[in-house]
């Protein structure tokens, strides 16, 4: 089919217009010093823990309170609850860290909203039924009994390199939480606070009849509930081997990972875990280590006329990559000025020192990019794909200096594959998955092992941007794409919600690396995305699709997710010379139709992912650069036809 006519001359020129008007917002948008970075908001549960920590330190006068309080209150449903994400009716867990974080900032028991809070809570099991994570903070503060906490025995981090098991086994984010973690659960402190309260009305079946009990899988994983009851024995008798040298390493471990930016991997959660760890250790507010954690604390968070609240994680490299590839899709000039002080900026952001992953990664030698402004010891694929793309589609006036940046990540990434022939997002063959059935990892992301979308992103960097590497790498990663394509013909995505964001990516991978050659595949992925698409002319998928995979490629439709199926049926449509005209023609309408006078689309759903089922991320900036992809694309395609 052909796409010539697709569109009208009145809509060829709102085609136009809303480029012109997103590519304008954007530009408005860049930082002075040439990035871009917008809010990456997630759940309440990092604010609260802020108050928390905060609280134990005794420093909460240094924040604004009145503001987190209205913040908190804000964020309250009227179920009562609190949201994981957009509309999901309220989450437990998340809903007990915001009562406990009021209760923390002076609201009274009988206040409304804590009324209405309880309510939620007890109707979905109380206290018993949250996560290990909230029942630890509450431990903190005497609101939860440690023997209900799982045991981390110390010694794990004496293990040898050569060893079946280290902490490197862990995911890079589960590492720098655990590390601190161990300290705070070896001492099992209960700090006092200048708030004193307990929370007994949250639990259901009343207080004085719970049991502290791990909760149960019901299948293999239960091992590690007798493990941890012979590791709770041994720390009552003060029978742990080696419990001092270990304590004494993860505290060397923990420092020694403090970035000059005060923080550690540049994410909430080992910031506060570190600043319960230093406290356990008695360290004084003053410290440098802890000031610096503090400060790193203040820049994450957003503090407005009315609330403050506290982001997981900023996302600078990640949006500056985006950012460019939407503009220079969209038609604007490679030389442009903005473009190039991004450009400049991201060469900048370069990773040139060795990190955690040079653990297990002997071969290769520094060269990504990070997520965020400042992450030496975490570099990722992702971005570091995304950025190689985006600095190929510009040109600087060093362009030298880019091509040798661009090889540098070349050679970092082909060294990152991992044996089943994929990239994960932080490490290579991190897959140790019985992992996540110890009782620590109730997230279930206590590891990184390869997936699609990564992997598709790195296979679209080499053949976008005309990259090669060694040997029969690239047959291993396109067959790893092959495996990892469902029945239905779509792909899992890890880290953007869900089968739309992986079959998206893996279709713009394939379009680029002999399309000929994947055409049954990839048809496949665009009869799947095709049959996701909504009346209204979008596409959308919630979060529960990951708990539920009736839900595929089911929800309201969402700017972001709609731009992703367009970009993955243009891409392939372009590659093998078929487009669905009729249902892109739709998709690029409402995507028009939804644009707002500022040139930008509204978006309330959660549509990133960070721990599939428990935590979301609302990327700011989605709603904006992936739609201007589209459009641009589209504009371009219909151009050269």
């Amino acid at each position: 089919m052909q796409t010539r006519d697709i569109l009208t001359q009145k809509s060829s020129l709102s085609l136009k217009d809303a480029i012109t008007a997103s590519q304008n917002y954007l530009l408005s948008s860049q930082y002075p010093q040439g990035y871009w970075c917008a809010e990456l908001e997630s759940n309440i549960t990092l604010t609260a823990e802020t108050v928390l920590v905060h609280k134990i330190w005794g420093t909460d006068k240094t924040l604004p309170l009145q503001k987190i309080e209205a913040y908190l209150r804000q964020q309250q449903r009227e179920h009562g609850g609190w949201e994981l994400f957009y509309g999901d009716g309220g989450e437990i867990s998340t809903s007990v860290e915001a009562y406990m974080a009021l209760r923390l900032l002076g609201v009274p028991q009988n206040d409304p909203a804590l009324i209405r809070a309880k309510n939620f809570i007890t109707s979905k099991g109380g206290i018993s039924k949250t996560r290990i994570f909230t029942k630890f903070h509450l431990a903190l503060i005497g609101c939860y009994d440690w023997k209900g906490i799982p045991s981390i025995p110390s010694w794990i981090m004496l293990f040898p390199d050569s060893f079946p098991f280290t902490i490197y086994e862990m995911a890079s984010w589960a590492r720098e939480s655990t590390v601190p973690l161990i300290i705070v659960f070896n001492n099992k402190p209960i700090f006092s606070v200048d708030t004193v309260f307990k929370l007994d009305e949250l639990y259901t079946e009343g207080v004085e009849n719970v049991k502290y009990e791990l909760p149960k899988n019901n299948n293999w994983g239960d091992i590690f509930l007798e493990l941890d009851k012979v590791f709770k024995f041994a720390e009552q008798l003060d029978l742990v081997p080696f419990r001092k040298e270990g304590l004494e390493a993860a505290q060397k471990w923990m420092l020694n990972h403090q970035q000059e930016t005060g923080d550690w991997g540049g994410i909430m959660p080992p910031m506060l875990n570190s600043l319960l760890a230093f406290r356990t250790l008695n360290y004084n507010v003053s410290d440098p280590s802890v000031q610096l954690a503090f400060e790193a604390i203040d820049r994450f968070s957003i503090e407005e006329n009315d609330t403050y609240r506290v982001q997981a994680c900023v996302s600078p490299v990640w949006d500056t990559a985006w950012c460019v590839r939407a503009l220079t899709d969209s038609g604007l000039p490679k030389d442009h000025f903005s473009l190039v002080k991004a450009g400049k900026w991201l060469l900048n952001k370069q990773v040139l020192e060795y990190g955690d992953w040079a653990v297990k990664n002997k071969a290769g030698k520094p060269g990504g990019w990070a997520f965020e402004f400042t992450n030496r010891f975490y570099p990722d694929l992702d971005d570091s794909a995304t950025v190689v793309m985006a600095l190929d589609g510009i040109k600087l006036p060093d362009e030298a200096r880019k091509k040798a940046a661009i090889n540098r990540c070349l050679q970092w990434i082909e060294t990152m594959q991992c044996k089943e022939g994929g990239w994960a997002a932080f490490d290579v063959d991190n897959d140790q998955a019985w992992l996540n059935e110890i009782p620590y990892g109730d997230l279930k992301a206590m590891i990184d092992p390869n997936t699609a979308d990564v992997t598709a992103r790195v296979v679209e960097m080499l053949g976008s941007c005309d990259l090669e590497i060694k040997g029969d790498r690239l047959n291993k990663a396109l067959n790893y794409l092959y495996k990892e394509q469902e029945k239905d013909g779509s792909w899992f995505g890890r880290w953007g919600v869900n089968y739309i964001y992986g079959t998206s990516g893996v279709l713009s991978a394939l379009a680029v690396i002999n399309p000929e050659k994947h055409r049954l595949a990839m048809k496949r992925g665009i009869n799947w995305l095709l049959s996701c698409q909504n009346k209204d002319g979008g596409w959308g998928e919630t979060c529960r699709s990951y708990d539920d995979p009736t839900l595929k490629g089911k929800g309201v439709s969402t700017p972001s997710q709609t731009a992703w199926s367009l970009i993955g049926l243009l891409d392939a449509g372009e590659a093998l010379n078929h487009f669905q005209t009729d249902a892109i023609e739709r998709g690029i309408n409402y995507l028009l139709n939804t644009q707002n006078e500022e040139g930008t689309w509204e978006e309330l759903e959660f549509t990133g992912t960070g721990f599939p089922g428990h935590f979301y991320i609302r990327y700011h900036f989605y709603r904006h650069y992936f739609p201007l992809i589209a459009l641009g694309r589209y504009q371009r395609i219909i151009e050269n036809k």
